[in-house]
């Protein structure tokens, strides 16, 4: 499915923004449901498909629930390496900053959302990621 999205975007030169615009959805949350990582509800799934020119059976596909699976290597594409690294170099510290702020528990990637823009700086552009995900403190018993 992801691939034959990826291909009717290219193919109708289109961006993830225009596609998104014909959802209820962010962005964000669009891409991650095409690249297979979420779902959309039949609506947004058959607007996603309508806009490409994509066959229903991908938007059935579209709002299946995934199987959150991903490559457990190192990843080596330099865009995705470099939130690796962004986490190896700061995951404990942001970590400790959550347990001094939070207390004893974990950020949530499924009561979770990102937003992804552009930041303009004299020395040029940066790249600005807003994650937000809900507190969940560990349970004692």
């Amino acid at each position: 499915m992801s691939e034959l999205i990826k291909k009717a975007k290219f193919d109708k030169n289109m961006t993830w923004q225009q596609i998104a615009e014909q959802t209820s959805k962010s962005v964000e949350f669009v891409v991650s449901a095409c690249l297979g990582m979420n779902h959309l509800d039949e609506k947004d799934a058959d607007a996603v498909a309508a806009c490409l020119g994509l066959s229903p059976d991908v938007s059935v596909a579209l709002q299946q629930f995934p199987t959150k699976v991903w490559d457990q290597t190192v990843p080596t594409d330099p865009a995705m390496y470099r939130l690796y690294e962004m986490v190896g170099v700061y995951g404990e510290t942001i970590k400790e900053l959550i347990h001094e702020e939070f207390g004893d528990g974990i950020m949530s990637a499924v009561d979770f959302n990102f937003d992804l823009s552009r930041e303009k700086n004299e020395k040029g552009d940066r790249v600005k990621l807003v994650i937000s995900g809900k507190y969940l403190p560990y349970s004692s018993w």
